[in-house]
């Protein structure tokens, strides 16, 4: 390997290093809202906190489609910021605000008239009461989160993502007294509980694009890639493009939740141990996963600009960089989880049973987490080249062809006790991660054997 060619890898590591660290922190602040938001309500009262777990449920799927659909917007505009298509970028944003707030539109009422939904679980009227409260509030902040989420992927797709970060981490600041003032009743706010969760979330979501549109309209950099401020149509072939390249991203993320969902409730039914094991390894894998999808983000803006500049060598730095820094991080995850395994659970539990059980569980996710960072890896960057159908049809054959059906064998008609169970259950998750990360890697793989002008 040449000099010029390690200066060429390491530049191009502390490119998507630059993107990756705004983006992690901006993850880890969203992360902490839903972790404030669970230890305020559980102080408040049991039932507030399990109607804020059930509408929390409920909006979060139909939330990550809209960060989903929107997230081709990165995809698109790296592209064009590599080959400098300027006006493009600029005509673009207004577009993709359009279909921001019609997505937006459709969520807040889906939330707002889920009394429905909530009637299929069968829940105690109080608590079905509160989690319904909590949603309508939430509902109120939809379009917004789906404004930010626009204005969040048009800048990260020129490769500034300072904005996304500063504007998550105020909202996560603001979202500390005002889960106070109205669960609690402090300062002169109603005394609203769940609701008053809610409420404090939709204000927050609300907060994020007023502070993003402040910090955009002030930054130079910015600047050149802003359009002027005026009325402008919807351009449908445009609208089409962003929901060609997004609807599979979108539906991706929805149908991932829905299955780990599906795979919880039915550990649920192994017992209450089973079940809180089965949400610590899994809490551990999430938190664990904040990173490796943070660089993924940065991988497809990175790779994009490549793109967009026809530079075929660069694109396949940008590969190389993201996929090693991703795996890496993936492996080093699982050697920390093996080497401290009673560390970690101890940090969530005192229980003897839940411990024994869990330290199998987090042992087995160490495995998961290390597949899933090839997953990541390939993924992310099939999206840099606009291929979002394929991971889409891997993921829906891999999980719910496989995962599903293997794991209801192995976890529930199979297994002998409930340990056996929930061990059922996440080795057809690593299954399902495996082939998943064999078929998408394969395809990254393949497509760097084409032209780049045949790519996207």
């Amino acid at each position: 390997m040449t000099r010029t060619l390690i200066h060429s890898y390491i530049r191009e590591c502390r490119g998507l290093m630059t993107l990756t660290w705004p983006m992690l922190i901006a993850q880890l602040a969203q992360m902490g809202t839903g972790v404030v938001d669970t230890i305020m309500a559980g102080h408040y009262g049991a039932m507030d906190l399990a109607a804020i777990a059930i509408g929390y449920n409920v909006w979060l799927p139909v939330y990550l489609f809209i960060v989903g659909v929107m997230f081709a917007t990165t995809a698109i505009v790296a592209q064009d910021w590599g080959a400098r298509r300027l006006q493009r970028i600029r005509d673009f944003l207004p577009q993709s605000l359009w279909l921001a707030v019609v997505l937006g539109l459709i969520a807040g009422p889906l939330c707002y008239f889920s009394d429905l939904m909530l009637g299929w679980l069968d829940l105690e009227a109080q608590t079905r009461s509160k989690s319904l409260a909590y949603l309508q509030a939430t509902a109120f902040g939809m379009p917004a989160a789906a404004v930010f989420q626009a204005l969040r992927c048009h800048t990260q797709g020129i490769g500034i993502v300072r904005p996304f970060a500063i504007a998550s981490v105020i909202g996560f600041c603001a979202n500390v007294p005002l889960n106070y003032a109205f669960i609690y009743g402090k300062w002169g706010a109603p005394e609203l509980g769940a609701a008053g969760c809610g409420w404090a979330t939709a204000i927050s979501m609300w907060l994020g694009p007023v502070l993003i549109v402040f910090y955009m309209t002030r930054a130079k950099a910015l600047k050149p890639y802003l359009p002027a401020l005026q009325f402008v149509k919807p351009h449908y072939p445009t609208l089409r493009e962003i929901l060609h390249v997004g609807l599979p991203i979108g539906l991706t993320f929805f149908l991932e939740v829905a299955v780990f969902s599906i795979i919880g409730l039915l550990i649920a039914t192994l017992g209450n141990t089973a079940m809180a094991s089965h949400q610590i390894a899994f809490n551990v894998w999430d938190v664990l996963y904040i990173p490796l999808i943070s660089i993924g983000s940065a991988m497809t803006t990175r790779i994009g600009h490549a793109i967009g500049a026809r530079d075929k060598e660069a694109v396949t730095i940008s590969v190389i960089c993201g996929t090693t820094i991703t795996v890496l991080l993936g492996i080093a995850s699982m050697l920390l989880i093996l080497a401290i395994p009673g560390q970690i659970i101890r940090a969530y539990t005192d229980d003897t049973a839940i411990y024994a059980m869990a330290l199998t569980l987090v042992r087995l996710g160490s495995l998961f987490i290390v597949l899933d960072a090839v997953q990541v890896a390939s993924s992310f960057g099939l999206r840099a080249f606009k291929d979002t159908r394929f991971p889409f049809v891997v993921m829906c054959i891999a999980y719910w062809l496989i995962t599903l059906p293997l794991g209801y064998w192995l976890g529930i008609v199979v297994a002998q006790n409930p340990l056996d169970g929930a061990v059922g259950f996440w080795k057809s998750m690593i299954v399902g991660i495996t082939v998943t990360s064999i078929l998408v890697a394969r395809r990254l793989y393949t497509t760097l054997q084409k032209p780049l002008l045949d790519a996207g």
